[in-house]
């Protein structure tokens, strides 16, 4: 059966260029694919930080995480002798992931992950500062679509200027190409 988006842009091409590049847009996005299958998928995060996420699958239960952002609060707990000034910083991050896609049982991909990486920020008396953090989250797979929706808790052990604890938590999503 020929798909009804295919038909739609071999009729409208003829004199309608962008009416066609509206079909194929179409037809390329409703391809049934799951997100592992695409492996690298790039989107937004909101939260600490807020920013770009991206996900690069390197198996069918591991991943590792990146995001590139900016944070406007504090990350701290506790107390901390630095000089943090409260304006905005940039963030980066990177993980390692571990998914357990039978700890919820459904009819919709539900996994939950877990994994430790690293994470620099700069600026917003941050000063370049290194730290280890955890992460725990949960996202939704859906099945055949290239896309995940996430949402994630991770602890920081913070190591550089000074010592200290924080958390990051986000919520995004991403497509994959």
């Amino acid at each position: 059966m020929k798909h009804p988006i295919t038909s739609f842009v071999k009729r409208s091409s003829a004199g309608h260029p962008m009416v066609a590049a509206i079909g194929v847009a179409l037809l390329l996005m409703t391809q049934s694919a799951d997100a592992q299958d695409r492996k690298f998928g790039l989107g937004i995060m909101i939260g600490e930080p807020t920013g770009l996420s991206a996900k690069l699958w390197t198996s069918g239960d591991n991943a590792f995480d990146f995001g590139l952002g900016w944070s406007v609060g504090g990350d701290r707990i506790g107390r901390f002798d630095g000089t943090y000034s409260g304006g905005s910083r940039v963030h980066f991050h990177m993980d390692y992931l571990w998914h357990a896609f039978n700890a919820i049982h459904s009819s919709e991909r539900f996994p939950l992950y877990y994994g430790i990486g690293g994470r620099i920020n700069t600026g917003g008396g941050y000063n370049s500062s290194l730290a280890v953090r955890g992460v725990l989250g949960i996202a939704w797979l859906p099945r055949e679509t290239p896309i995940d929706v996430f949402l994630e808790v991770a602890p920081s052990l913070q190591l550089t200027p000074s010592s200290g604890f924080g958390i990051d938590a986000g919520l995004g999503a991403r497509y994959y190409f």
